[in-house]
């Protein structure tokens, strides 16, 4: 299971880690993962509840921002 409704763990646990042991490792931990395995990383998707169970695919386009590490993107339901 995990801690949090996202990927890291809520910023004040992260802190009180961090104040003890000063590993820089451990702020946004969950943003690492990508450097082994490249991955697509989607956040706050709306009405996703509106979806239903099976009979779609998602597409998703990125908007590319010049000198940036991330950026929003449009996700959208291709229904069968």
């Amino acid at each position: 299971g995990i801690d949090a409704w996202r990927w890291d763990a809520p910023f004040s646990h992260t802190r009180e880690r961090w104040l003890e042991t000063k590993d820089p490792s451990i702020i946004w931990e969950g943003h690492y993962a990508g450097i082994d395995t490249p991955y697509c990383h989607l956040e706050k998707l709306q009405h996703l509840e509106k979806l239903p169970g099976d009979g779609f695919t998602v597409a998703c386009f990125p908007c590319k921002i010049k000198e940036a590490s991330a950026g929003w993107t449009r996700a959208v339901a291709l229904f069968d």
